[in-house]
């Protein structure tokens, strides 16, 4: 038997660390040769780690959340493969025998298997008793194995607190749940009312983390200046439901690709917007392109994939990249020329969206673009009040290099581009 160790491989772009995000094996584990065996985060994607090897897991790197040096060792694997090219493997020792007058014990041969750690217990037939509901909205993270474990066990994983990076739920968590008997209401208790104590601490990494410091470099950095303005999107909301009607196999427009078409025309006008300050070299980046950076809620946190060159897209072609775009954010598998290279971002809370929002400038970029909720509302024609779809937007810039007054005029632009339209396409 060999130990053998599966190291942290180089996943290019320049990369030399990387995080751990989870580990899906622990000491003792019996693995298969390309089972996963981690999921570790180099700037914002995560990639998972196949094992080497078939055999037995005997050690691990750390911790979640630690940082590990590319080329390092992952995990060691007591295996009865050879090693791969550039891998030593490290014999197994021996118990030395007993120098006492007793008869040394017989070592053990080198060719006997190692005790198979006891298989996971089957979840039980009856559903393990949920924890406190989730937020409303937030999609349950956990890996296909618990998943799967959690269908068996007749458990909805929405009222499942897990414990794991970012509230990831782990097999430990369903271990505990499942072996928890159902909770009755205790004694004198109104149903819902037993008093609850202790407090939990959650380590702030992998995508948390960063966010974190890119929001703390952002508000330490910037002085921003918000201006909120309200629109009538009638026009803008008839045009789209004709344009749908008759999209045919094109994908469907939502409000984001006509946003994203009036951005593009309007730094026409105002290139100042579409430029990066970069104040450590003290001097100003204005961009010809427009690459619109498109900020996305995902399991794991925010991320911003890229819109590049919007000014030369069609109103369809952008929305089929912004599908794009969004369903390789969540499903953690855009790459690093996707997540990176903004001038300018637009942010929506979607359905959920406010009447309004301060939204936090994307360091070094000098403006940011927030849509808010749309409404139905009786509005004032002169004559009478008449019903309009109204929403409002709010635009955060950098106060260093943007002035008041070059702020208001370009969210006026925008009101005025997004009230009538056909001025999107119109190149004069």
């Amino acid at each position: 038997m060999n130990i053998l160790s599966v190291k942290l491989p180089d996943v290019g772009e320049g990369v030399t660390e990387a995080e751990l995000a989870e580990w899906t094996v622990k000491v003792g584990d019996i693995v298969k040769e390309d089972d996963v065996i981690a999921a570790v985060m180099t700037d914002k994607a995560t990639v998972e780690i196949p094992s080497l090897y078939d055999g037995r897991i005997t050690w691990l790197a750390g911790e979640v959340g630690d940082v590990l040096a590319v080329g390092s060792d992952l995990v060691r694997i007591e295996t009865e493969a050879e090693a791969v090219a550039g891998d030593t493997p490290e014999p197994i020792a021996e118990p030395a025998p007993d120098p006492g007058p007793d008869p040394a014990p017989e070592p053990p041969s080198e060719t006997a298997e190692a005790p198979a750690p006891a298989p996971r217990k089957p979840a039980p037939a009856t559903p393990a008793q949920p924890g406190p509901p989730r937020a409303e909205g937030q999609a349950p993270l956990a890996s296909p194995s618990v998943r799967a474990r959690a269908r068996q066990g007749g458990l909805d994983l929405r009222q499942v607190p897990g414990t794991g990076p970012a509230g990831r739920i782990t097999h430990d968590d369903l271990d505990t749940l499942f072996a928890q008997p159902p909770r009755g209401r205790q004694p004198g208790a109104a149903a819902g009312r037993a008093k609850r104590s202790g407090t939990e601490e959650i380590k702030v990494i992998g995508m948390r983390r960063k966010i974190a410091e890119r929001m703390a470099l952002a508000n330490q950095r910037i002085p921003h200046i918000t201006v909120v303005e309200e629109v009538d999107v009638t026009a803008l909301e008839d045009l789209r439901t004709r344009m749908n009607a008759t999209r045919g196999d094109r994908p469907k427009l939502t409000v984001l690709p006509l946003v994203a078409a009036a951005l593009a025309r309007a730094v026409v006008d105002h290139p100042e917007m579409n430029a990066h300050y970069m104040d450590d070299e003290g001097h100003v980046l204005r961009h010809a392109g427009v690459h619109v950076g498109m900020a996305t809620m995902t399991e794991a946190g925010l991320v911003v994939p890229v819109l590049r060159h919007v000014e030369a897209l069609g109103l369809f072609e952008i929305a089929a990249e912004i599908a794009r775009l969004s369903e390789a954010a969540r499903a953690g598998k855009a790459g690093r020329d996707e997540l990176t290279g903004s001038t300018i971002t637009i942010t929506s809370l979607g359905p959920l969206g406010a009447l309004a929002t301060t939204p936090i400038i994307n360091h070094p970029e000098v403006a940011i673009l927030g849509i808010n909720k749309m409404a139905t509302r009786p509005m004032w024609d002169g004559s009478q009040f008449v019903p309009r779809k109204m929403m409002n937007i709010s635009a955060s810039f950098d106060h260093r290099v943007i002035d008041g007054w070059d702020a208001a005029v370009f969210v006026q632009r925008m009101k005025t581009l997004l009230e009538t339209p056909a001025l999107i396409f119109v190149e004069a």
